[in-house]
């Protein structure tokens, strides 16, 4: 995910160059291999780009060594692409320049941008979309240290201290089947009752997080209604029998990946639901992409691991071969890679141990394409996004 920043005046413009500067330097005293990070729970890992919008073009800053680009577009149109490719966005001004222009382009709570805004003499930086699922209130607090500003929190779980179910799925790698449940546990929260938590694996799960006391855990299965569930991937069945406010699930499976140069986001999306949807796996299920380190500049396989908001992650040629395996080998793709299979290796190396394929090699239009499941997430070989 970049951070995408925009401007409408020469302070703005400034304002601008001074967060890119600021954030190149964290690069340089911390770097990282995708480029920019603000900070990890965040997921700022893209880096930076900044611009100026035509309508409100403002003079080039004689002492500015940044070539800023003007936005040739409406700013709606700007926003759109942004968010589609699941950038967060900064917009430097009103509130109300920010709501105009990303309205018309709004999905859900679970699946839309980060959104913020700063007052263009740096002094507040206020989340105003995808608080706790984007990263928006993680992300306007990393900015703040770093700009010397004041976050502007208003989710009502942040300012009351209180458990955010939304932020804890995300944490936790979890999937939220349905958001409507969101509200009915936050309200609870918020009235002061408990929340009980019903789950299969509690200790891998809850990976070094301290419930807070308004939550508690009970046996699973439930015999009674609850108001988190986790169920057991092994029970789907039984799953319509459980009475819960909230169903969670297992961020569990990793795709691996092989490709022709060139292949689209679009082309990936196709063969990636077929097999997802034959699996019976939701995407949002999905902790990453895995291939070898050729391809980690592959723009489609970037470009869809932004879209799905998933980790891209690669190997060289030596670590997949280190993978312990009955693979679909191919003498062609040693010949031209240095290793005899990419997208089973890739699969496995990144679950970790204790990883399975539940889906080897399938070729298609250029494409292979494997899935496997982790065993638990202290063996994921990634970040949870």
């Amino acid at each position: 995910m970049k951070l995408c920043v925009i401007s409408f005046t020469e302070n703005g413009k400034q304002l601008s160059v001074h967060i890119l500067e600021k954030l190149e330097q964290v690069e340089k005293e911390n770097p990282i291999k995708n480029g920019i990070e603000v900070g990890i729970e965040a997921g700022i890992e893209a880096g930076i780009e900044i611009a100026l919008f035509t309508k409100h073009r403002a003079q080039k800053s004689e002492n500015s060594v940044h070539s800023i680009p003007f936005v040739e577009s409406s700013l709606g149109e700007w926003a759109d692409v942004q968010m589609r490719e699941k950038n967060a966005l900064l917009f430097i001004g009103a509130c109300g320049i920010a709501v105009r222009a990303i309205a018309p382009h709004l999905a859900d709570k679970l699946h839309d941008s980060p959104v913020l805004v700063m007052d263009e003499k740096g002094r507040y930086v206020i989340p105003i979309l995808s608080g706790h699922m984007g990263g928006a209130n993680e992300l306007a607090v990393c900015l703040a240290e770093k700009l010397g500003a004041e976050p502007v929190i208003t989710t009502a779980t942040d300012l009351n201290e209180k458990f955010a179910v939304d932020l804890f799925a995300r944490k936790n790698g979890l999937a939220i089947i349905n958001r409507e449940g969101i509200a009915k546990v936050s309200a609870k929260v918020l009235a002061g009752e408990k929340i009980s938590l019903c789950m299969e694996c509690a200790e891998d799960v809850v990976r070094n997080v301290c419930l807070p006391p308004e939550v508690y855990i009970v046996p699973y299965p439930p015999d009674q209604p609850v108001d988190i569930l986790i169920p057991s991937e092994e029970e789907k069945t039984k799953e319509t029998t459980y009475d819960a406010a909230l169903l969670l699930k297992l961020k569990k499976y990793v795709i691996g990946l092989g490709c022709k140069r060139g292949k689209t986001a679009e082309e990936i999306e196709r063969l990636a639901t077929e097999r997802l949807d034959r699996l019976g796996i939701s995407k949002a299920q999905l902790l990453a992409l895995a291939s070898i380190s050729q391809k980690r500049d592959e723009q489609g396989i970037i470009e869809w691991c932004r879209r799905t908001g998933i980790s891209f992650l690669t190997y060289t040629a030596e670590e997949l071969q280190t993978v312990e395996g009955d693979f679909q080998k191919s003498d062609f793709v040693k010949q031209t890679v240095g290793v005899d299979n990419v997208c089973e290796r890739a699969a496995l190396k990144a679950c970790g141990s204790g990883g399975q394929l539940i889906s080897h090699k399938y070729a298609k239009d250029g494409i292979t394409i494997a899935i496997a499941a982790i065993k638990c997430y202290s063996q994921f070989n990634g970040g949870i996004r």
